[in-house]
């Protein structure tokens, strides 16, 4: 299950879920883009359907997660990859409270919501991985990023929450740690500017590409990674070090 799985790095991540073998569903609002990815995973050998649901929505959220069970007969992975909305560019002490907490309030709704529907289903199984994107460590001292921040540190509280309760049924909850994508910012300038910073910020020199979030979640979700849970993978080409 990917939700939001139109977007530029939700149907990375599906790609290289259908890729591996996986039964993808993807799930959005918009149902052309879905239908677009799902061709594409199709194309290339996989298995992929597409529905139409606001992961903000507790009832359609639990209603499809049911409807997948019913039609797979299990739901092994879930990833949330539902954006948030954002301001940036403009210190906290000058921000509106609606514009600070906005990403902070979609985040934890649609993660906590997903999570449940999930975790449900996993643990009458024993087994299943909940994945999350965009754990972050420390913010950046050189960009105003606005209530962002606040998201991902959320995410990571359920992340951790999660992982203690659910642990003895058999489920896991990872988070990808990433300091950015460039490429999946859609403005050409913008996405010059944040890359330069991002690269700058990182050992490596580089930053992680919309294919390397594809292979990490694919690894995160199979059972190479069946010893990880309550943790983050760090894929931040080292702009992050724990």
């Amino acid at each position: 299950m990917v939700y939001g799985g139109a977007g530029a790095i939700g149907s990375a991540v599906a790609r290289a879920f259908g890729r591996e073998g996986a039964r993808v569903f993807l799930a959005g609002r918009t149902p052309d883009p879905l239908d677009r990815v799902a061709a594409d995973i199709r194309g290339a050998g996989g298995a992929a359907e597409t529905a139409v649901v606001d992961a903000l929505d507790a009832a359609q959220v639990d209603a499809h997660a049911d409807e997948v069970v019913s039609a797979a007969g299990s739901l092994d992975v879930s990833f949330n990859l539902v954006g948030h909305p954002y301001k940036h560019g403009t210190p906290l002490v000058d921000m509106d409270y609606d514009d600070v907490v906005a990403p902070l309030m979609v985040a934890v709704r649609t993660t906590w919501l997903t999570a449940r529907a999930a975790a449900r289903h996993m643990a009458r199984q024993g087994t299943g991985a909940i994945l999350a994107f965009g754990g972050h460590g420390d913010p950046p001292r050189d960009y105003y990023i606005g209530g962002t921040q606040l998201a991902f540190q959320a995410i990571e509280s359920l992340r951790r929450q999660l992982s203690a309760e659910l642990g003895r049924d058999g489920v896991r909850f990872v988070t990808l740690q990433t300091s950015g994508i460039p490429e999946s910012v859609d403005d050409a300038a913008t996405r010059e500017a944040i890359s330069k910073g991002i690269e700058e910020a990182t050992l490596l020199g580089r930053a992680a590409t919309l294919e390397d979030v594809g292979n990490a979640a694919a690894f995160a979700a199979s059972d190479w990674a069946r010893t990880m849970t309550g943790a983050a993978l760090n894929i931040s080409c080292g702009a992050f070090v724990d």
